[in-house]
């Protein structure tokens, strides 16, 4: 018995109808993997001061840490060589100064004081819900690390900026006298742990930003 005519027109329809349906499938599974590819990068600025190459150290893990989350892209700088354009065109600030005096170095405090003198924030608020976090490098255990980390993020407070902690309770330190000389791997590793943080924070608030 051979199938009539009405069957084969239905068959074929049935088959012309699947195949569209896997067509549109596969151009709506590819139009969401270009939308992924072309998300943009999380700009993640890594500024500090440095004499004895500790901060520097340590500025140095906390890019590591950065680098560390996918779709990231990061600068390290010394702050007295960030430009503006540095500045606003990063999506995140993470800024590491060595303790003086029970405080934040006279370079980075002029660094801060340079985002209105010169570079112009202020009134429009320039680094509004960009995220900010700090470290600092110390000679003694109680020498100050922790006011130096909160006069820092004190500054990016008054800047509007979200501050965020990582490797400690108001971000990385670490003591460089004494019977801890120099950098040790747990410092660095403090270091690495807030630089993928700020990133890692940085990444969802682009995420959920409609722009």
């Amino acid at each position: 018995m051979f199938p009539s005519l009405t069957s084969i027109l239905h068959l074929r329809l049935i088959g012309s109808l699947f195949s569209c349906a896997l067509l549109l499938t596969l151009a709506i599974g590819s139009s969401e993997t270009f939308a992924d590819d072309s998300a943009p990068l999380v700009k993640v600025l890594v500024a500090y001061h440095s004499l004895s190459g500790n901060t520097e150290r340590m500025a140095e893990a906390v890019v590591e840490g950065v680098k560390s989350v996918p779709g990231t892209q990061v600068l390290l700088k010394r702050v007295g060589q960030v430009t503006a354009d540095d500045l606003f065109s990063a999506d995140a600030v993470v800024v590491g100064s060595p303790v003086y005096w029970s405080n934040m170095s006279g370079e980075v405090k002029t660094f801060f004081d340079n985002w209105q003198f010169k570079f112009g924030v202020f009134p429009e608020f320039r680094m509004k819900n960009k995220i900010g976090a700090a470290f600092a490098t110390g000679g003694q255990v109680s020498s100050g690390k922790e006011v130096t980390m909160l006069t820092i993020l004190a500054a990016m407070l008054g800047n509007q900026m979200i501050v965020v902690s990582g490797g400690g309770a108001f971000g990385a330190s670490a003591t460089t006298e004494g019977d801890s000389l120099g950098i040790d791997d747990k410092e660095k590793a403090d270091a690495r742990e807030l630089g993928r943080r700020v990133a890692e924070v940085a990444a969802m608030l682009q995420r959920g930003s409609p722009h």
